[in-house]
């Protein structure tokens, strides 16, 4: 393609207040940790970033509340050349916050009160269907309300367009969703939470994706961290390997490979080569701190064959 291919991302937007450490607390334990950072989030947001860096013409839609996380979240995508006029602001409910510890094997725990996300409906997505209309690929993840999810996907599904879901966090989904993916991409961990399977190697990840084959999905990566991805698609079934590096910090690495995904998707490259490009975006991301701070520009990523 010669154009931009047009990503729409619909999902959470957060700023993460990040706390380094030596090791996790235990309960009732306290400990005197590192640096702190203040450093833009959430999933939807890390994913349209992600996009838009690599290469993609972006829309995201979103809701922020209006204090001042949400007025300097909007500030940031607008300075990352995103499309943001369906991104709501609710003066009443505070925008999204994520609580981040991260050791020093560049492990992470996140809780996240949801707060405006949680806000966004059905009814939002009507006024935005022009960018369901446009988009080349549509990404969605799980930290805004179900019902949201599901309407989005009915909804680009009815006008024939190809949706990615990354099912973060995991939780239920029903076969509806699922018959009108046209790829879903969890890590081993949501895998096995949505299957059953618990997923360690090639045999395992193989076992999980019929599950979702057999619910109508067109085709399936599992991210597997350091060992790479899984993908089951019409040519290739198989592990393809990522670089091996000493990670920093793996927050919005998962973000990183689903926004990359969609920008070589909507390319038109094919299935493999887009994971490839996925896992080196991803790979660069777990070397540096934070979510949106960690994510590559395109000129970073090395040519590959």
């Amino acid at each position: 393609m010669s154009h931009k291919p047009k990503i729409l991302v619909i999902g959470s937007a957060n700023m993460d207040m990040v706390i380094q450490s030596d090791h996790f607390p235990a309960p009732g334990e306290t400990i005197i940790g590192g640096e702190f950072s203040l450093i833009p989030g959430g999933k939807g947001a890390n994913q349209a970033v992600a996009a838009a860096r690599l290469g993609g013409e972006v829309c995201f839609i979103s809701k922020l509340g209006q204090d001042i996380f949400g007025q300097q979240n909007l500030f940031n995508y607008q300075n990352e050349g995103i499309d943001c006029q369906f991104i709501g602001q609710i003066p009443e409910i505070p925008s999204g916050v994520a609580l981040i510890t991260v050791d020093k094997h560049g492990e992470n725990t996140i809780i996240v009160a949801p707060g405006a996300n949680h806000q966004l409906l059905p009814d939002d997505l009507d006024k935005g269907r022009r960018a369901f209309e446009a988009a080349d690929m549509i990404l969605l993840q799980l930290e805004i309300p179900m019902e949201t999810v599901l309407a989005a996907v009915n909804l680009g599904s009815a006008l024939g367009k190809r949706i990615i879901l990354n099912p973060a966090p995991a939780g239920p989904l029903s076969d509806e969703l699922l018959s009108n993916l046209f790829l879903i991409s969890p890590n081993e961990t949501e895998a096995e939470f949505l299957t059953g399977v618990k997923v360690h190697d090639e045999a395992s990840a193989k076992k999980a994706a019929q599950y979702f084959l057999q619910k109508g999905v067109q085709h399936v990566i599992i991210t597997m961290g350091a060992s790479g991805a899984y993908l089951h698609t019409n040519n290739f079934e198989g592990i393809l390997p990522t670089d091996k590096v000493t990670a920093i910090d793996s927050t919005a690495a998962g973000d990183t490979f689903n926004g990359a995904l969609a920008v070589a998707l909507g390319e038109g490259k094919d299935l493999v080569y887009a994971v490839k490009f996925a896992l080196k975006a991803a790979t660069l991301s777990v070397q540096r701190m934070g979510a949106q701070t960690s994510i590559p520009h395109m000129h970073e990523i090395n040519p590959f064959q």
